[in-house]
């Protein structure tokens, strides 16, 4: 994408933006203990809108550690308080490197991002071909929408 690193970063890494950003995604908390020289990490419970398949509906709230290598690489883990049962969860990462910089100069970026979502719904196991379709095009459109509202906040192009 023809946007810096740091550009991406920034929106990247910061949970007040993100929810502007992802369809699906009503608010994240983000713990205020982040002390990368110690841990590295930090928790972030992200906020789901409603969601419902076959006429069942849930609203997802669940926990990530959020593993950050400052400009390159976050990742994110499944991470539920101990004691607590959370509905959904997800795996994946964001992987940020310097591309070939646009004709004029300008920074380029690419960004890979990988993400697996779990969602434990309360529906029979012959419905499961049917969930797994729904949530498959759900995911598809969800990150197709992601990416144009990055581009846009960011003032950017795809490459």
């Amino acid at each position: 994408m023809t946007a810096s690193r740091d550009d991406v970063w920034r929106v990247l890494t910061d949970p007040d933006v993100l929810p502007t950003l992802t369809p699906l995604l009503n608010r994240i908390d983000a713990d205020s203990a982040r002390d990368a020289a110690v841990d590295g990490y930090e928790l972030w419970r992200w906020h789901m809108v409603r969601i419902a398949v076959l006429g069942v509906g849930i609203k997802p709230v669940f926990t990530e550690r959020m593993t950050f290598v400052e400009g390159k690489r976050i990742e994110f883990t499944h991470a539920p308080p101990t004691g607590v049962s959370e509905w959904a969860g997800a795996e994946g990462y964001y992987a940020l490197s310097d591309a070939d910089p646009e004709p004029d100069g300008s920074p380029a970026t690419h960004l890979e991002i990988s993400l697996t979502v779990d969602v434990d719904m309360p529906l029979s196991r012959l419905a499961a071909p049917v969930v797994t379709r729904t949530m498959k095009a759900t995911m598809d459109a969800t990150g197709d929408r992601f990416a144009a509202n990055l581009l846009r906040r960011l003032g950017a192009r795809e490459r």
